[in-house]
C-alpha cells in the first residue's frame, strides 16, 4: 500500500522538526511551511494527500487556510493539530473541512493513528476533547442567543494582518487590492465586531485563533 503525502504548516520550526521525525517512515512528507499562506502556495505545487496544519499561523490562519484549500483542492484531508482545545475551534475547524483535529499535547501518541484514520476515510477527533465537543453539540440550539453575521473571507483577511500589525499600505500590496477598499474592510470588521480600538481588535484575534499567544 502506497504512503499518503503529507504536507505539515506549523509556525513553529521545532514543532515541524517533531511531526517530520515522527511520520518519515510511514509517510511520504512533500514539504513543511510556516504560514498559511505559504501552505496554499506549496499545496498547489505539491498536491499532497493529508495536510497537517495549526489554528493559529501568521499571514493566514489555518481555518482559512483549511477552507481556502478545501475549494482548490477538495480531496485533500485535513488534520489539526492544536493548542485549542474549545469546542468552538474544534467546530470550526470540521466547518471548514477538517478531518482530523488533536491537541499538541498528545500529537506524539495520537498523530499516526489520526492520519490512519483520515487515509482510510474515516474522521478522528482526539479523546482529550471528545466530550466536550459532544456535550457543546448537544446543547446548541437551546436557547442559545443568535449569532452575529459571520465576516467576509476578505474580512477576516484583513482583520489578522491588522492584528498582526501590518499597515493598511502592506495589507494593500499583499492583497493586491487598493488602500481605501482595506480601509473599508477595517471599518466593516470594527462595526461588525463592535471593537473601538487595535487592543480590542489584537484581543479578538487572539481569542478567536487569528494570533499565536506570544
Amino acid at each position: 500500500m502506497s504512503k499518503p503525502r503529507v504536507l505539515l504548516a506549523d509556525d513553529h520550526s521545532l514543532v515541524l522538526e517533531g511531526f517530520r521525525r515522527i511520520l518519515e517512515d510511514q509517510c511520504d512528507l512533500v514539504g513543511m511551511v510556516e504560514d498559511g499562506r505559504a501552505l496554499l502556495e506549496a499545496a498547489q505545487r505539491t498536491h499532497p494527500d493529508i495536510v497537517i496544519l495549526d489554528v493559529s499561523m501568521p499571514l493566514l490562519n489555518g481555518i482559512d487556510a483549511a477552507t481556502q484549500l478545501k475549494k482548490l483542492q477538495p480531496a485533500i484531508k485535513v488534520i489539526f493539530v492544536t493548542m485549542h482545545a474549545d469546542a468552538d475551534y474544534v467546530r470550526s475547524a470540521f466547518e471548514a473541512g477538517a478531518s482530523g483535529y488533536l491537541l499538541k499535547r498528545s500529537a506524539v501518541d495520537e498523530l499516526e493513528q489520526a492520519i490512519r484514520a483520515v487515509w482510510a476515510g474515516h474522521t478522528y477527533i482526539t479523546p482529550l476533547i471528545a466530550k466536550e465537543l459532544i456535550d457543546t453539540l448537544l446543547a446548541a440550539g437551546s436557547g442559545q442567543p443568535q449569532q452575529k453575521k459571520p465576516l467576509t473571507f476578505r474580512q477576516r483577511e484583513v482583520l489578522q494582518l491588522l492584528a498582526e500589525g501590518r499597515t493598511v499600505k502592506d495589507i494593500a500590496v499583499r492583497l493586491k487590492i487598493s488602500t481605501r477598499t482595506v480601509e473599508f474592510h477595517k471599518a466593516q470588521v470594527m462595526e461588525q465586531l463592535s471593537l473601538r480600538t487595535t487592543a480590542e481588535l489584537i484581543k479578538y484575534a487572539l481569542t478567536h485563533g487569528f494570533l499565536a499567544p506570544s
